[in-house]
């Protein structure tokens, strides 16, 4: 007769599924009231998930907190990996949906709003990226890959607009093909080692001396694949500009920062053991992908005569950008990562929130899109105040002095050249200054070009709410006062990397 399996609650470690706990827990709840009481004012539900997203950000603190005293912590079976990277971003995936949730406090016309399940999912969206960068377990990974993105498939269709559709689908078979190769990388990986820790596989295959070098290759590839469609690199781009016109300016600027940063955590933990394994192979290919695809995508924003595609593929070269972080693989590299991205998500979500609520029902002759460079001829002069917001941002991705995004390109320029790669920080400031042209290019147009509809009025005076103008006035403060904080951030950064072993 087998023996009963006792399983104490201290070696499940609850504490490390907290805060991924928390948002499901409101998800339900919202379902839950939706089922007894149909029809509540979408405030309610606004108001819950920003209670529960604070929830989940002080648990988050409390988990910092104990990692700064007793370290890496294991839990669940020793599947969860509470670490610096796990935190960090946890961090930036947490408080860039804290800034986002307030913006649905705006007019009913952008209505997926209206609905509590637009809340619920986005919950759900927000426990699934936590999971998939708490954990080096690929089969962990995977499932909070698919639920986060199962939830932003249909979040992005609830926008109802012809090209959200569009949008959603072409997203969800770019996804589903990036799943795919996700789960048949992770198998080789298996059935190399047996294991699908990433900590286990890296020890069995540095015990082989990596004598199957060819099935590493191709499981290696298969994840590349994977996750450069999931951080929209270079060719695994396609869908990223068309995705981020279809979904509502707002949620753009989100995808462009959260699913992201997963992206680039599950990318530390399985190529950095690979590069600093000697697998020099690896580091070839993610030097080819870093360089097309910040030159490309700048070469792509060139082009673009609607100002939402130009901020798209402007995403897809920062993308490139930080991807060198993960293959240069110092702590300083990995510290400017987190550096770059904590300043970028501040800018960008910035940015697409003040397109957001410039969005118009109907179309003058003159625009060819919702966002054409022509709509912002002259907004010196019909909307004073949104021009020189606009500005800010623009001149801040740019990384132009002394606004945010300038501090991070610094730092992680500095990180290439101290780790040797004096040629990829030459690349990396080369494409910093094409960036700076089409980011110009829509200041020059806002603030040296004539208005060409004078009696337009100004677009942004209708959708200004108080929430949106609070979002937009935190985002443009960061932007602009982040020269003060830099140091402390990127020793808060330095600390949680360094302790982490990266």
């Amino acid at each position: 007769m087998l023996e009963p399996i006792n399983v104490s609650l201290e070696s499940l470690n609850l504490t490390t599924l907290a805060p991924m706990l928390i948002p499901i827990v409101g998800a339900l709840l919202i379902i839950v009231i939706d089922t007894i009481k149909g029809g509540l004012d979408k405030t309610l539900y606004v108001v819950l998930s920003m209670l529960f997203i604070l929830m989940d950000l002080g648990s988050l603190f409390n988990a910092s907190d104990v990692f700064s005293v007793s370290g890496t912590m294991m839990g669940a079976f020793d599947v969860m990996l509470i670490d610096g990277l796990a935190i960090l971003s946890q961090f930036i995936i947490v408080g860039a949906s804290l800034l986002f949730i307030p913006l649905a406090l705006t007019h009913k016309r952008f209505h997926e709003f209206s609905y509590p399940e637009f809340f619920a999912l986005f919950l759900f969206m927000i426990s699934g990226f936590q999971f998939m960068v708490a954990t080096d377990n690929l089969i962990l990974v995977f499932v909070g890959l698919e639920t986060a993105s199962l939830a932003l498939y249909t979040i992005i269709a609830m926008h109802n607009r012809d090209k959200s559709f569009e949008a959603a689908v072409k997203y969800f078979t770019m996804g589903a093909l990036a799943a795919g190769f996700f789960s048949f990388g992770s198998m080789v990986f298996y059935a190399l080692t047996g294991s699908v820790e990433i900590n286990q596989i890296a020890t069995v295959l540095a015990a082989n001396n990596y004598v199957d070098m060819g099935y590493v290759l191709v499981g290696t590839v298969f994840l590349l694949a994977a996750i450069g469609f999931k951080v929209s690199l270079v060719p695994f781009h396609t869908w990223a500009p068309d995705v981020y016109e279809g979904s509502s300016a707002a949620m753009a600027g989100y995808m462009s920062i959260v699913p992201k940063i997963a992206g680039f955590i599950v990318a530390m933990r399985i190529f950095e053991f690979l590069i600093h394994s000697g697998v020099v192979w690896l580091e070839i290919i993610l030097y080819a992908v870093v360089v097309i695809t910040m030159t490309a995508a700048n070469m792509w924003a060139l082009v673009q005569t609607d100002v939402k595609r130009m901020l798209a593929y402007s995403s897809i070269s920062h993308a490139g950008f930080v991807m060198a972080a993960v293959m240069i693989g110092t702590t300083q590299s990995n510290s400017a990562l987190f550096l770059y991205w904590i300043l970028f998500a501040f800018t960008n979500l910035g940015s697409f929130s003040m397109l957001w609520i410039s969005r118009q029902k109907s179309l003058p002759d003159y625009q060819s899109s919702d966002h054409s460079y022509s709509k912002f001829a002259g907004m010196i002069q019909t909307s004073p105040v949104a021009a020189t917001i606009m500005t800010l941002f623009m001149l801040s991705l740019a990384g132009v002095p002394p606004f945010a995004l300038f501090w991070g390109k610094l730092y992680m320029i500095g990180s290439a050249v101290s780790a040797g790669y004096t040629v990829l920080a030459l690349i990396m400031a080369l494409n910093s200054a094409i960036a700076g042209y089409y980011y110009l290019k829509l200041v020059v147009y806002m603030l040296m070009r004539e208005p060409i509809d004078p009696n337009g009025g100004d677009v942004y005076s209708g959708n200004a709410t108080l929430a949106l103008k609070t979002i937009i006035g935190i985002a443009a403060m960061g932007t602009i006062f982040a020269f003060v904080a830099i140091n402390p951030l990127l020793e808060f950064v330095t600390a949680f990397v360094y302790n982490s072993g990266y």
